[in-house]
């Protein structure tokens, strides 16, 4: 039997673990479950990268002038921002793409590889800079990646 003492930690416990599993959620499960779609994950891509260009306006917007606490603050959430969605980015080619969708043995597995790891580089390069070139070359990868994964134009512009 638990003492009521214990009670507590062991509940903790248990929520702590549960929180860390729910955390976990990846691009992609890795199971053939067969309801992720590659149409969604170059959407999810370019809603990203038009995040990232946003963040990237802000932060020159914001680094012109003199900034305040709350200046810094916000500064500070953009670059965090800008971060994420690159990150993302990069994930999704990682753990979908790569690991599951693009198959060795398609005849255009050259094409795309080198498609997706531009898109990889192209991300890395909106994290390391705020110049808004970097998102328009992001963007441009992505729907390279689009034409070499699915061999047509992309039937969706992503816009807010």
């Amino acid at each position: 039997m638990f003492r009521t003492a214990f009670l507590p930690a062991y509940v903790l416990l248990a929520l702590t673990m549960v929180g860390s599993n729910a955390t976990t959620a990846h691009a992609h499960c890795q199971v053939p479950c067969g309801i992720y779609g590659d149409q969604l994950r170059f959407q999810q891509m370019l809603e990203d990268q038009q995040t990232i260009a946003k963040a990237q306006t802000s932060i020159n917007d914001l680094s012109s002038g003199t900034l305040d606490a709350q200046g810094h603050n916000q500064l500070a959430r953009w670059v965090v921002t800008k971060e994420e969605h690159a990150q993302r980015i990069q994930t999704t080619i990682a753990e979908y793409f790569l690991a599951q969708r693009i198959k060795p043995d398609a005849s255009n597995y050259a094409k795309t590889l080198m498609a997706a790891h531009k898109v990889i580089i192209d991300a890395m390069k909106c994290k390391q800079s705020a110049d808004p070139s970097t998102a328009e070359m992001l963007k441009a990868s992505v729907l390279d990646l689009y034409r070499a994964y699915e061999g047509k134009e992309p039937l969706f512009e992503h816009t807010h």
